[in-house]
């Protein structure tokens, strides 16, 4: 992630400017060419590239743009029970009532939020419910309206009446927004993923590819799948691994975040055996590296849905005979942690666990969804986050259709009496983290006393590890962020004992 300072932002700005240019130059240019043929090789070679990226603009954006539209299928709504257990559980744990209620309606003023507005967002936000779908039963409506004078007892004032001007974010209802990438940029992105492939090769992982069948499903199409004749035993999903050779030791199951594939990890995974003391004498701990292809800035098909995920990745783990190990994940990885940890059969084989940037926790708040989909960017960071991956067509799809909040919330009674720790920046741009890390420490809401930032790493039950000056993925940027976070990695793969009470 980039910094914030002026050259960065100017920086940023120009890179963006310049890959958006690509394409609106390419059809002047074929528009110019029609008036004046080109003559020369250098015109004519011009030309051949502006009408591939004026093609490519044309028949694969905007089909795919309109496609990407349709209405997401929410799940199947909680039962009243489970519905009224989890509003209470996020009413307990919200900090400021007011700026919570204005940021779910987008930075809307209160006196334009009205009763009606709340009763709609609650209908997504509670019973799962598009604007297709957005009837409910007189027993729902009744409870609807519990919860809508349960906000009116958090603010401690009354809603106004009636329908105000505000506009709630929904993300699963709302508009998916995405902005056209040129076939230059998926270019590059493929130079990348080779290049990422060829570094993991050579500290030791091995691709488990999908079948070649599947090989133009994903574009830019991938070269070192060519490469390798290892086929994964789940097909929609490839993986990076790394043998388990341990004898004493657990290997470790890894699953990134929104990025361009492992390219932002590959150095800390590589780093994990590199720097292990224990190593020559025990062997190495395995690595198996999840490869998510719709939040890796790929054209491809929209993401597994929650129960086949669990599914496919069950079936990686079981290929290479793992029974348990240590799970690690960053941001949206957590995602599927969560899911993996919701399924009984799966949170048998988990053992400690390593959460950096998790956006799981304090889920309820708007922060993650409002900062990742709907905040006007400013900042140079910012900015870099909006193009490059908020409006990335696959990104913008998995958010807006495939994330649905209520089964994606993580609390830390969810981990079971598990080892687990939770590594936070202090100055991450999307996730709430003084808000997540007061939560996980139990600090109130209103107290100014920081220490539960500088608290020793432990190894036991809950830890947190707080990296003041990080920004959201800035810890695999540096040196003594991966070293940390490694050591703890390697302190989990000795943990061999059984967590007691785990189904």
């Amino acid at each position: 992630m980039i910094g914030t300072s002026v050259p960065e932002y100017i920086f940023i700005r120009l890179s963006i400017w310049g890959v958006r240019a690509v394409t609106p130059l390419s059809v002047f240019y074929v528009s110019l060419s029609i008036a004046d043929p080109p003559v020369s090789a250098l015109r004519k070679a011009l030309l051949a590239w502006a009408v591939v990226e004026t093609s490519f603009f044309v028949l694969v954006y905007f089909p795919r743009k309109r496609s990407l539209q349709s209405p997401a299928r929410h799940p199947q709504s909680l039962d009243r029970d489970a519905r009224q257990e989890l509003w209470s559980k996020c009413v307990a744990n919200i900090p400021e009532p007011e700026t919570y209620l204005q940021k779910w309606f987008l930075g809307a003023k209160s006196h334009d939020i009205g009763r009606e507005n709340v009763k709609e967002w609650a209908r997504w936000a509670v019973f799962e419910k598009g604007d297709a779908d957005a009837k409910l039963g007189e027993a729902e409506e009744e409870e609807l309206e519990g919860y809508v004078d349960g906000v009116e007892v958090m603010l401690d004032r009354k809603l106004p009446p009636g329908r105000g001007s505000a506009k709630s974010l929904r993300l699963t209802v709302d508009e998916v927004k995405m902005l056209h990438r040129p076939l230059l940029w998926y270019m590059t992105v493929g130079l990348v993923d080779t290049l990422t492939a060829a570094y993991l090769r050579y500290n030791g992982f091995l691709l488990y590819r999908r079948p070649i069948r599947q090989w133009l499903r994903v574009f830019p199409w991938r070269i070192c799948s060519l490469f390798t004749k290892r086929i994964s035993p789940a097909p929609p999903l490839s993986y990076w691994y790394r043998p388990h050779t341990s004898k004493t030791r657990l290997p470790v199951l890894f699953i990134h975040g929104i990025s361009m594939g492992l390219y932002s990890y590959a150095q800390f995974l590589a780093e994990i055996s590199k720097h292990d003391p224990v190593s020559p004498e025990d062997g190495e701990i395995g690595i198996i590296a999840v490869e998510i292809m719709p939040i890796s800035f790929r054209i491809t098909s929209p993401i597994l849905a929650k129960q086949e995920m669990v599914d496919q990745i069950t079936a990686i783990v079981h290929a290479h005979g793992w029974e348990r190990f240590v799970l690690a994940s960053h941001s949206y990885g957590s995602v599927v942690m969560t899911h993996l940890l919701q399924t009984p059969s799966f949170a048998k084989m988990i053992g400690p666990m390593v959460l950096i940037d998790p956006v799981t926790f304090m889920l309820h708040l708007p922060d993650v969804c409002y900062n990742f989909t709907a905040r006007p960017p400013k900042g140079a960071n910012e900015h870099q986050l909006h193009y490059f991956a908020c409006t990335d067509m696959m990104v913008a799809h998995t958010l807006a259709r495939h994330f649905f909040w209520a089964e994606n919330i993580l609390w830390k009674e969810d981990v079971g009496g598990r080892d687990v720790t939770v590594s936070l920046g202090g100055r991450d741009l999307i996730v709430n983290t003084v808000a997540v890390g007061k939560y996980l420490t139990g600090v109130e809401w209103d107290s100014e006393d920081d220490e539960w930032k500088n608290q020793e790493w432990t190894g036991t039950g809950l830890d947190l590890v707080w990296f003041p000056t990080c920004d959201h993925a800035q810890v695999f940027e540096r040196k003594e962020g991966r070293q940390r976070l490694g050591d703890v990695v390697r302190a989990y793969a000795e943990e061999k004992t059984d967590v007691d009470g785990l189904a």
